[in-house]
């Protein structure tokens, strides 16, 4: 059975209602990323920072897979599936995918600041004085600005296993997680799926670009790959 490995981003999200990406104007939600997504802005005011993901959380758990994620679950029953996601959301378990690597961590997740491997889910507020069984404050299981990808060698691995990849919704720009489309076999098929691609045929080998949001193309992906 081939390896289809699935690059997904931002954009196979906001069909459901998730907008929750970076501006063209450097700005997250309305502030500057490095107040709400890096370990020094966490330093200086904790209180915004668990504020902003607080509110990303309760977002998230009003909203829904869209037919983009049921479409990558479709595709298990005639291929061995991976999914690399720069997401934090769980839009991709809650449709039913089964191998999910969440490159920048997950927002249903907090974790010690002491122990970064002591990991707890988390579906309500997080707030000052919610600590670990030692004693320190929880924060979110968020791959900040300035902090390392921790699964960014297993992402690599599963790179270089794929027969076939697939990028959706995610614009190629942010690094290391851009950097997954050099570790694929030579000749390997990349289909990328964004309305507005910031690639075109000429930048790989074996490219196609479909012009599409995320859930028409992968209706036509999946009639490309089976019918």
């Amino acid at each position: 059975m081939k390896k289809i490995v699935f690059l997904t981003g931002a954009g196979i999200s906001a069909e459901s209602g998730i907008q929750t990406f970076r501006d063209s104007d450097g700005l997250w939600e309305g502030h500057d990323v490095m107040q709400v997504a890096s370990p020094i802005g966490f330093e200086e005011n904790p209180e915004l920072v668990l504020n902003f993901y607080n509110q990303r959380r309760r977002q998230l758990l009003e909203v829904l897979p869209n037919k983009a994620h049921f479409n990558l679950v479709e595709l298990e029953k005639y291929f061995k599936v991976e999914i690399v996601t720069q997401n934090i959301d769980d839009l991709h378990e809650r449709s039913g995918s089964n191998n999910i690597t969440h490159l920048h961590g997950e927002l249903l997740k907090v974790r010690s600041t002491l122990d970064e491997k002591n990991v707890l889910n988390w579906k309500k507020d997080l707030i000052l004085g919610d600590l670990c069984e030692k004693k320190s404050q929880l924060r979110p299981h968020i791959v900040w600005f300035g902090e390392a990808v921790p699964l960014l060698d297993k992402a690599i691995e599963i790179a270089k296993k794929a027969d076939i990849l697939v990028i959706i919704g995610t614009s190629m720009q942010v690094y290391p997680a851009a950097s997954l489309i050099d570790y694929i076999k030579p000749y390997t098929p990349i289909y990328f799926i964004d309305p507005k691609p910031s690639v075109n045929e000429s930048s790989y080998q074996n490219l196609t670009i479909i012009r599409e949001v995320a859930s028409y193309g992968t209706d036509i992906l999946i009639d490309l790959l089976i019918n």
